[in-house]
């Protein structure tokens, strides 16, 4: 039992009650739940049955009865010491005392959408903080974006953030809450700006899928911007100093961020865990649907020790596509696996596995996809390819909340990204290498 804990045990012991430890909170037995705050401060006891008492503990204003007797318990803390001007020497006694990076105090916040994975990630640091036994916990903010009935957006902190080290987590696009990506961008940028407002030291945004990335250049002999440069010239204006994503659709859109840190995590070792078991099989081919994704795939390959393909694609038409030929050695092979950065109508992929199975003897196939935007007309080619194609799994990650009709099919696993995004913003928080997160053992 630690220090303040122990104070907390002794005291009220004097006044005839039992204590004990939850995660989050103190549990006085059939009197009341109370809840700890997070830093330590002095406490006065005071109860009927004798004189006040003065015990260290974490701070709080609370009021119980036991007995038949009222006991509170309340900060003392001086007004004035609260107000006492602050000397150098003073200030770093008390940035000891917190245990803080110097980034500033760790700050999770989430606008609605998304809520859900950072509540998975703070799940899952907290965890790691208990494996190495640390008491210290987390300051967690979620929902804190809505509308007003104008449909305007509107952004409320529940906490003073000064000083701290905000890492800003959104779901640009969410398939379940049918919101549209702009107006998901619009509360991201705009909690940003609040947070900066209010003193933030850092904000980090934290987009595991960054809309817009495929307009990061002109389609031929069309006039279009490159709107992925301006919805980084919007974010670092909003406020954010460093971002981090989830395997972009371009390795260029890191500069388009300008002169501040862009840590774009591959998903290279995750998919080299999900199919480590065809390390070294002659009978299994990688394959890239296109020249974007032969980089990832070859990479793959050359650790794994397999041999690669790839497929030359052609887009007749928007969201529309036909694949030419497919360049690779397909001689004993009956097993494909197939990577790519996202699915969204599932074209590219439909055409892609019709012509393995038609034209190359692929009997079964593995597709690994980071980002699925959950389109119903996908759905609907990977059931097909699933009963007549062979596909025999798709490993895709919540980076892009899932709908319950991809997450009901038998032959989908949803990976979490709670533990990479963890250990990165971690690394990040202590200015520290992201790379090592990433190192294969």
């Amino acid at each position: 039992m630690d220090g303040p804990v122990r104070a907390w045990a002794d005291a009220c012991g004097r006044l005839g009650l039992k204590l004990c430890r939850m995660p989050h909170s103190v549990t006085i037995r059939s009197t009341c739940l109370v809840s700890i705050p997070l830093y330590p401060r002095e406490i006065c006891l005071s109860s009927a049955i004798g004189p006040p008492r003065v015990q260290p503990t974490w701070g709080g204003l609370f009021h119980f009865s036991t007995f038949g007797k009222e006991a509170t318990v309340s900060h003392r803390q001086d007004r004035e010491t609260a107000k006492a001007f602050l000397s150098p020497e003073r200030f770093a006694r008390e940035q000891t005392r917190k245990m803080i990076s110097p980034r500033g105090q760790l700050v999770i916040a989430a606008c609605r959408n998304g809520s859900e994975l950072s509540s998975h990630v703070v799940g899952r640091y907290e965890q790691l903080l208990a494996e190495q036994d640390s008491g210290n916990h987390l300051v967690h903010l979620v929902d804190i974006d809505s509308r007003f009935s104008d449909t305007e957006t509107v952004v409320r902190l529940a906490q003073h953030v000064g000083g701290s080290d905000v890492y800003l987590f959104q779901a640009l696009l969410d398939p379940r809450s049918g919101a549209p990506i702009d107006q998901n961008y619009m509360a991201f940028l705009i909690a940003a700006r609040a947070f900066r407002e209010h003193g933030a030291n850092h904000v980090t945004g934290v987009l595991p899928y960054v809309a817009y990335a495929r307009q990061d250049k002109p389609t031929k002999f069309t006039r279009e911007p490159t709107t992925a440069k301006l919805m980084a010239d919007l974010s670092v204006e909003a406020g954010i100093d460093r971002l981090i994503g989830w395997h972009p659709h371009s390795d260029q859109i890191r500069g388009f961020y300008g002169g501040i840190p862009v840590h774009m995590l591959e998903g290279l070792t995750l998919f080299e865990d999900e199919f480590e078991r065809f390390a070294g099989r002659e009978d299994v081919v990688a394959v890239a649907p296109d020249a974007g994704a032969g980089k990832l795939v070859t990479h793959f390959a050359r650790d794994l020790k397999l041999t690669s393909a790839i497929a030359s694609k052609f887009r007749p038409a928007p969201e529309k596509a036909e694949i030419s030929e497919i360049i690779g050695d397909f001689a004993g092979k009956t097993t494909a696996v197939i990577l790519d950065d996202m699915i969204s109508s599932g074209g590219t992929i439909y055409a892609l596995v019709r012509k393995l199975v038609e034209e190359k003897g692929i009997r079964t196939v593995h597709l690994g996809v980071s980002h699925n935007l959950c389109m119903e007309v996908a759905r609907e080619r990977l059931a097909d390819m699933h009963e007549r194609c062979g596909l025999e799994e798709m490993v895709v990650t919540n980076s892009i909340p899932q709908t319950d009709a991809f997450g009901e099919l038998p032959f989908v696993r949803i990976r979490c990204l709670s533990d990479v995004l963890a250990r990165t913003i971690n690394r990040v928080h202590y200015n520290r290498s992201v790379s090592e997160v990433f190192a294969r053992s």
